[in-house]
């Protein structure tokens, strides 16, 4: 039947406006499926165990003992409880809105597009991705730091000879150990990186390990103090305030990772028998489980051996035994270099998204390497002239993760 004038037809009536809808979402699918979060989707649910892994255990696990120092024992370990449960819950509920039940097929495969669904297109992204960036660059910078630093501390401990050895400095190291990324960084996606993240949270948990038996093995210091830490030049109450902040802000960096958790989920298949989140939750219970057996002993033994007497590093505070220190600081090596990665990841997809989507540039091999290559060369750069960036650890959990690690189910 001939429609009647002002009626809308259907677009097998425009061929034309019809072939060139199709061309757009062509030309939209070929870029998906060439960025790093969406490229490959055959992930195993272990995949996203030991991708969590990495990214939540950290070197900031070492760190633990210090912040009981000035939370003490009760709301210390009320603290580390407390974000342990929230986390996990707060992980379950990304896990659970990857995918919109409501509408079938359609995934939040970045951290952004959920900001974008729930707060408005505008509104969403300017809440969720500058703290995304802050919280995922900000901690690429402080592994470049702790790979260099790590570096230097196992040539130290293992060359002590004072006249084969030479002194190198610092920034030697954080280039070396920052030259390696320009390499793994070309690596495509998730599912590319899969033996370097595995690798990586084999490391962690081994570390992680080796930081609460060796303090367990040695024993309790003598004369030793579970008060407040004090300081002489300035009142006990003034730095029990700012280190409490600092303890604070030290475990809510040590449970980082969620800033990432939808970009992992993006890499598994889903399917309406079998949606994402089942592997992803399955993978996620997994890691958390590591992450308890890796954070409580942690925490819990080396304040019990070392008290308020503990610094930043439990393993350097402990001195020895020398071949340990040295075995745990080539593992936090290792570790970074595959946490790095998996924080890289998504800023890598994001800004290869603006180039090709939005500034339509050709999505070629060369640009995702001078790309990548341009972030390494940055954080290699703000690691080397900002050394002390490593001690806004706690600065960073506050206003980076805390809100898109704690704050999710609000």
């Amino acid at each position: 039947m001939q429609k009647t004038c002002g009626s809308t037809r259907p677009l097998y009536h425009f061929p034309v406006l019809q072939e060139l809808i199709d061309e757009v979402q062509r030309e939209r699918r070929d870029v998906e499926n060439w960025l790093p979060v969406t490229s490959s989707r055959n992930a195993r649910w272990w995949y996203s165990a030991f991708h969590n892994v990495t990214a939540m255990v950290g070197a900031g696990v070492l760190s633990l003992p210090s912040a009981m120092a000035y939370l003490t024992w009760g709301p210390g370990m009320a603290l580390l409880a407390l974000s342990w449960v929230v986390t996990l819950f707060t992980l379950w509920q990304l896990v659970e809105m990857h995918e919109l039940e409501a509408e079938p097929g359609r995934r939040f495969n970045r951290y952004h597009e959920l900001g974008q669904y729930v707060f408005g297109e505008k509104l969403g992204l300017w809440l969720v991705v500058p703290q995304q960036l802050i919280a995922m660059v900000g901690v690429d910078i402080v592994y470049v730091l702790a790979g260099g630093s790590s570096l230097m501390g196992a040539y130290d401990l293992l060359c002590t000879d004072p006249v084969g050895c030479h002194h190198i400095h610092k920034t030697a190291w954080i280039a070396i150990f920052g030259s390696v990324h320009f390499f793994l960084a070309q690596c495509p996606n998730f599912n590319s990186i899969s033996i370097v993240s595995f690798s990586a949270a084999i490391m962690s948990v081994s570390y992680s390990m080796a930081a609460w038996i060796a303090p367990l093995c040695a024993g309790r210091v003598a004369s030793v103090s579970y008060a407040v830490p004090a300081h002489e030049s300035k009142s006990t109450a003034g730095i029990a305030y700012f280190g409490i902040l600092n303890a604070v802000g030290q475990v809510a960096f040590a449970f980082a990772g969620h800033n990432v958790v939808l970009e992992i989920q993006a890499s598994l298949p889903s399917t309406p028998e079998t949606p994402s989140k089942v592997p992803m939750w399955r993978g996620c219970l997994l890691a958390y489980a590591v992450v308890a057996l890796c954070y409580f002993p942690v925490a819990i033994v080396g304040y019990w051996a070392m008290g308020n007497g503990v610094g930043d590093n439990v393993l350097l505070s402990l001195g020895k035994p020398v071949w340990l220190l040295a075995v745990a600081n080539l593992m936090v090596v290792m570790h970074v270099l595959g946490s790095y990665q998996i924080f890289a990841m998504p800023v890598f997809d994001m800004m290869e998204s603006i180039l090709v989507s939005k500034l339509e540039w050709n999505h070629t091999r060369f640009l995702r390497l001078w790309v990548r290559s341009l972030y390494v060369a940055f954080t290699i750069f703000v690691a080397i002239t900002i050394p002390f960036f490593g001690d806004l650890v706690g600065f960073l959990g506050g206003i980076a993760f805390a809100p898109t690690t704690f704050l999710v189910n609000f």
